[in-house]
């Protein structure tokens, strides 16, 4: 731990955030730990703490107009004022962001426009995506009619469960549920042009939600490598799975190796750890039009 955080309360720590208290608001910390199929690998992905910042940063300025967001600085020196010290902590700047506190929705809150992942599978198996209708006929990759808004549970361990939208009314109640969803296909189809303007498909992605003062409000990641899937519009194929500026690709390798998806993972190669890394830089520097270099906690 970092000598600036042992003096504050640590929250949470999560496969790839670590959450401390600092007043009435968070701090979150995202490191550069990997998970997948809901382990967390050995090795770090350089970068990738700062990528997921910096995207979040982007997406809460692009989005202000449409959504409340929890995100009141990355920015080291501001950080400083509720923290004496963080200035100097170079090893945080760029992977921190300092939010206000929110009563989290107990919904992962997954928009789709375009079938691949557990999505896919069930369909696949059972003609439906969330256990709600979809239509008949389609492949992997295809579009959906319309963007799909289709909740799960957060489990406190092991697998979060897929749901229907009438199941997340029952978990939250029925107004609640509805404001999510809306605001959910609201800020999806932002994005989606946003991300659409760089030549890639926002495929899916998934947003957390709580409540600041009665108001719906995005909080956590928002659009990131980590939490979206991101694809190049030229090389999608009807029926394959497309290069993606995500953390797909490395899920795919992953699942080639002989593993059964429980504690310890497989090791990762070097060389498949750096094109990870390469992806996620890539996926932040093609959508914002920005380099990484430029962002906080950059390598001098």
């Amino acid at each position: 731990m970092t000598a600036v955080l042992e003096g504050l309360s640590h929250l949470h720590r999560g496969k790839v955030r670590d959450l401390y208290l600092v007043g009435d608001d968070l701090l979150l910390v995202a490191s550069d730990r990997l998970s997948a199929f809901d382990v967390v690998m050995r090795e770090p992905i350089p970068d990738k703490g700062r990528v997921l910042t910096a995207m979040t940063a982007f997406w809460c300025d692009e989005l202000a107009g449409v959504v409340p967001t929890a995100l009141l600085t990355c920015a080291p020196e501001q950080i400083d004022l509720a923290i004496p010290g963080f200035g100097a902590a170079t090893s945080l700047a760029g992977r921190t962001m300092l939010a206000k506190r929110a009563e989290m929705i107990p919904l992962e809150c997954i928009v789709r426009a375009r079938l691949a992942g557990q999505a896919y599978e069930e369909y696949a198996a059972r003609g439906t995506i969330h256990s709600m209708e979809a239509p008949r006929g389609l492949e992997l990759a295809d579009p959906l009619p319309e963007p799909m808004f289709t909740p799960s549970t957060k489990a406190a361990a092991g697998h979060d469960e897929n749901i229907s939208f009438d199941a997340a009314c029952r978990l939250v109640g029925d107004a609640l549920a509805h404001e999510v969803r809306d605001v959910c296909l609201a800020v999806f189809d932002v994005a989606q042009r946003r991300v659409a303007e760089a030549g890639l498909v926002l495929a899916d992605t998934k947003f957390e939600l709580g409540l600041i003062d009665g108001a719906v409000t995005l909080c956590d990641e928002v659009v990131t490598p980590d939490s979206s899937r991101l694809w190049p519009a030229d090389s999608i194929v009807r029926g394959a799975a497309p290069p993606a500026f995500d953390k797909q690709p490395f899920r795919d390798w992953l699942a080639s190796q002989p593993w059964d998806r429980t504690p310890p993972p497989p090791g990762v190669p070097r060389d498949v750890v750096l094109e990870t890394s390469r992806r996620y830089v890539a996926a932040y520097e093609r959508v914002t039009g920005r380099s990484l270099t430029d962002w906080y906690g950059a390598a001098s």
